[in-house]
């Protein structure tokens, strides 16, 4: 549960993280976030989660930034083996302690929203 307390340290502690996903925007602050997924890990009920990105652009202007990503993920949960690719945006501003994300929002694929795969170039 390390990486989950490192979590924490990469928000603003004022941070908001919203989940989309079809329905009515479910918006978390950071320990809101963490702590059932925390539950999740350590109960047993999600084991070999990984999340992933696939494509992603970051832009850059003085102390703010913004990166949106395609990524996917995979686990078995309740004993279910279950796959997903989604979108993210996160926006980030520069502190005296560095980096920090101010805001995260992401949504799922569904019938009818698929992440397309990148152009080739």
């Amino acid at each position: 549960m390390a990486r989950l307390d490192a979590l924490r340290e990469v928000f603003l502690p004022q941070a908001v993280i919203v989940k989309t996903c079809g329905g009515e925007p479910e918006v978390y602050a950071v320990n809101s976030f963490i702590a059932p997924r925390q539950a999740l890990l350590s109960g047993g009920r999600l084991t070999g989660f990984s999340e992933w990105e696939l494509t992603g652009r970051t832009e850059v202007f003085g102390d703010i930034a913004q990166h949106f990503c395609s990524y996917a993920k995979e686990g078995v949960q309740d004993g279910v083996p279950f796959t997903g690719r989604g979108m993210k945006t996160l926006q980030f501003v520069r502190t005296s302690a560095g980096w920090r994300i101010s805001a995260a929002a992401w949504d799922d694929e569904r019938d009818g929203l698929v992440v397309e795969p990148p152009a080739a170039g």
